[in-house]
């Protein structure tokens, strides 16, 4: 048969039907007309040709062996008897399909996260040549400028090289508007070694840099382009001012390109050799200042090993040129994209989420295949009379994967649906705020690897879970089925399928909840850690007086007019600036301290690394950071009081001086000589990836504001008014100190919440996994125990009748699955208390041996088992013999 013929054939299938009828009556015609020749009667010779013949429908079914047309349409009528089934149990096909759209939708979910942030690759071309350079240390990826040329020149293994300095924040004036934006400071080279095309206009080039301010351009990111410039293409050569200097627009990035980073997306590039411009402050000629990130390409056929040893052989000439600066500088490989070396917590954080998720859809799978199982024992004199009838095994175990699979399908489109409406708001949704800036999550779109995951996941769970009863399809015996006659097989064997598939199901689901209360424990524990200030109640207004090209004693000066109006507002209890505040991001860190008798002041001749915040009078009341020894600043602390003053924590203190009382001793910093006046409280500092909520606490220095002026400063206010109220009224009084200057208000708790984010989010995921488990631990212990009851009704009528007790009944009617129950949810804990290392990936300070972990774990397991028993235990006790006697 030609294939055109086959294709036809799908579209007339009544017309094949036809004429496969009519072959077949030929054939048992002639077959007749011989028996008759041979002497039979017309009765005994159709007889006759009828047996030699065999069953029409089996004919049919081998016939579609060969035939396109039979064979779907023998498919298509799997599928619609499929349906009817459904349609016969619309009770059981709406559990299943809505327990396998909660498992399936959960995996979509977690992996549209894990494409969007791992497997979708950096819009630059042959990303996979792309490193970042750092150093051997974890997460030190800062180098200095003369070390990146000294490494873009030496080396014999990378066809390229780029720093990059950011998040840069500076003020950009359009029509009479400032707006503040945050950006990179890049090398001329940078577009062309990522191989990126602007979407309008041209890049700047390494050919247009001529040494410092020499390429006043700026290139604009496609968002800041139509959030300021409404995407008008005639902004293309206009100026525009850079905190109080004239750039010219010279191109728009495209939509896709958002830098080399996920979490950050910058507003605009500006090549490097302008950054005193928009800074205010050069750091290209000092080894000792390492501000940049150094990215390269490796060449082609050179491994990152190799890459790596070229490296290391110029650090260990530049430790000998300059054993100053340049000493164990060490240099390693890491994938851009995922802030270095944080790409291996965020792996884990993501992959462990997918593991658990999967673990979800696991349960469901089992649960499913426990409800097939019996469903298919209630159907058992069914398959044995189309086995009778003729139907091969194989046709029946078709019909009921067909079955198993398009209730997966039904349940993967609607947990599809699901996903994609959630990832739709995880999109929209923007958890952080008044964070570093430029921070951001990446968008989530459904590409064709959400799409196949769905359908893989869909087909894999329809065939896992079908795979059961089509078993006892296969090893069905028909004749005794047809009888009722039971299988004379042990006890064991005939509970064991089920038996095993609950077990597993409430040891997986177990292990979910263990999980959640790990989870929650952990945010419990973190949300008790000190953190050295008391936010509540404080707001702060972030402003950067340099946009408006104010600095040093002049930006002092406005600084103390803020401070001076912020007390004068009614309510107002204390009021100071810092440079950027804890919790909220920014800020000087891993600065070396050395002692002052120290002879060789050079980088690893430290004694420790520190942060430094310059603050103001008044600070440490306004933020709630209790001094514990010494004084505080006074404006008598300025530039010209030698030795500076300091204020120090106590990790400070404990690691610079071996315990000695702090007050009154000195160190150097910056070439210069500091003595301590006071002691704080240890505290949690950083932003967003950097707060280390779970570790102890790092080493920091305040250093007074009068010494160390910086145009970017917060003020930071405490007072009793409703946030909306002092919000309002900070904007008017900075408006009125400093006009047209941007000003960021928010509550110092937002900054709190985005340092919990990760935290929270993880609390929040493993909960919902947590409470899918219940509701799966739920079904399935209730479908056990329900069909149970349902089967041994006339047996509990029995028991009642002679007598039985009603604890009697229950151990008969609900015994097994809370037995089954007992073993899982011990598997389970066992199983979650070698589940530390997983959860670790995911929770900080995860501890699943936590007593209050293991009896919650068995209290919500009692509890779900009650839940679960408790209809099918309430009928079995309502039982009534003469009810059952009369329906026999």
């Amino acid at each position: 048969m030609g294939l055109l013929r086959r294709m036809a054939n799908l579209i007339g299938r009544s017309q094949v039907d036809r004429e496969l009828d009519a072959e077949f009556e030929a054939h048992i015609a002639l077959r007749t007309e011989d028996n008759i020749a041979s002497g039979m009667t017309p009765q005994e010779a159709r007889r006759d040709a009828l047996v030699r013949f065999g069953n029409p429908v089996v004919m049919k079914e081998r016939t579609a062996g060969a035939d396109m047309a039979l064979g779907i349409g023998g498919l298509w009528r799997d599928v619609r008897y499929a349906l009817r089934q459904m349609r016969r149990s619309p009770g059981f096909a709406l559990t299943a399909i809505i327990t396998l759209a909660l498992g399936i939708g959960a995996n979509i979910v977690v992996f549209g996260v894990l494409n969007a942030i791992i497997l979708d690759p950096l819009h630059v071309a042959d990303p996979e040549s792309l490193y970042q350079i750092n150093h051997k240390e974890w997460m030190a990826s800062a180098q200095s400028i003369p070390a990146y040329e000294d490494y873009k020149r030496r080396n014999t293994t990378f066809t390229d090289m780029a720093a990059v300095y950011g998040m840069s924040g500076v003020g950009l004036r359009w029509q009479n508007a400032l707006h503040s934006i945050s950006g990179y400071d890049v090398t001329g080279n940078y577009f062309d070694m990522l191989g990126v095309q602007p979407e309008l206009g041209r890049f700047f080039h390494a050919a247009d840099e001529h040494g410092p301010n020499s390429a006043p351009y700026i290139v604009l990111s496609d968002r800041l382009w139509h959030n300021v410039f409404n995407a008008d293409p005639h902004i293309l050569g206009a100026a525009v001012e850079v905190n109080k200097h004239p750039f010219t627009v010279i191109g728009i990035a495209p939509p896709e390109f958002q830098g080399t980073e996920r979490f950050y997306w910058p507003d605009y590039w500006i090549p490097m050799v302008n950054e005193e411009q928009a800074e205010g402050w050069d750091f290209h000629h000092d080894r000792l200042v390492t501000p940049v990130s150094v990215l390269g390409r490796i060449r082609p056929g050179v491994t990152a090993r190799q890459a790596t040893d070229d490296l290391n052989r110029i650090a260990a000439d530049l430790a000998r040129e300059y054993p100053q600066t340049d000493q164990d500088q060490s240099a390693r490989l890491v994938r851009p994209g995922l802030e270095g070396d944080e790409s291996e917590m965020i792996y884990k954080f993501v992959f462990g989420i997918m593991a658990l998720a999967g673990m979800v859809l696991l349960a469901a799978c089992t649960n499913l295949a426990s409800l097939f199982a019996a469903r298919a024992s209630d159907r058992t004199r069914e398959l044995a009379l189309r086995a009778a009838l003729g139907s091969s095994r194989g046709r029946l175990l078709r019909q009921l994967l067909t079955e198993s699979v398009l209730v997966a399908l039904i349940g993967g489109a609607a947990g599809m649906g699901g996903a994609g409406l959630l990832l739709h708001f995880l999109n929209r949704y923007d958890p952080l705020y008044g964070g570093d800036g430029g921070e951001t999550l990446p968008t989530i779109t459904l590409d064709w690897k959400i799409f196949a995951v769905a359908a893989g996941l869909s087909l894999a769970s329809g065939l896992l879970f079908g795979l059961i009863p089509a078993r006892q399809a296969w090893s069905a015996q028909p004749i005794r089925s047809i009888k009722n006659t039971p299988v004379a097989t042990s006890g064991l064997r005939r509970f064991a399928v089920r038996d095993l598939l609950l077990g597993a199901q409430i040891a997986i689901c177990t292990l979910l909840v263990a999980s959640s209360l790990v989870a929650v424990r952990s945010m419990q524990r973190l949300l008790a850690v000190p953190l050295g200030i008391d936010p509540k109640g404080v707001t702060l207004a972030n402003q950067d007086l340099s946009m408006m090209g104010i600095d040093g004693n002049d930006a002092l000066l406005k600084q103390k007019a803020m401070i001076d109006a912020a007390m004068q507002i009614p309510g107002v209890t204390a009021a100071g600036t810092v440079n950027f505040a804890p919790l909220a991001g920014g800020g000087m860190q891993g600065i070396p301290i050395y002692r002052p008798e120290a002879p060789d002041k050079h980088l690893g001749n430290e004694v420790l690394s520190t942060r430094i915040y310059p603050v103001s009078t008044g600070y440490f009341t306004a933020a709630g950071t209790r001094l514990l020894s010494g004084r505080s600043f006074t404006w008598a602390d300025d530039a010209t009081r030698k030795p500076f003053a300091a204020i120090v924590n106590q990790t400070f203190a404990r690691k610079m001086f071996n315990g000695a009382p702090a007050v009154g001793q000195k160190f150097s910093m910056f070439g210069d000589l500091y003595i301590v006046v006071g002691v704080s409280e240890d505290g949690k500092y950083g932003g967003l990836r950097h707060a280390n909520l779970g570790g102890e606490s790092e080493p920091a220095l305040y250093t007074s504001s009068a010494q160390m002026v910086r145009s970017f400063t917060s003020l930071v206010v405490r007072s009793h008014l409703p946030q909306n109220e002092i919000a309002a009224t900070l904007q008017r009084t900075m408006s009125s100190i400093a006009p047209g200057l941007p000003v960021q208000i928010s509550p110092w708790q937002y900054a709190v919440n985005n340092v919990m984010f990760p935290a929270r989010t993880a609390a929040e995921a493993l909960s919902i996994m947590g409470m899918l488990a219940a509701m799966l631990a739920i079904t399935g212990i209730f479908g056990m125990a329900a069909y149970s009851v349902s089967k041994r009704m006339k047996e509990l009528g029995i028991r009642v009748a002679l007598g039985a007790r009603r604890t009697q009944l229950l151990r008969s009617a609900v015994g097994r699955p809370l037995a089954l129950l007992a073993i899982g949810s011990v598997l389970g804990i066992l199983a979650a208390l070698t589940a530390t290392p997983l959860l670790s990936r995911i929770v900080v300070n995860a501890n699943s041996r936590d007593p209050l972990v293991l009896i919650g774990v068995v209290v919500t397991m009692i509890l779900l088992g009650g839940i679960a028993t408790c209809i099918p235990a309430r009928r079995a006790l309502s039982v009534n013999p003469s009810t059952l006697m009369r329906e026999e």
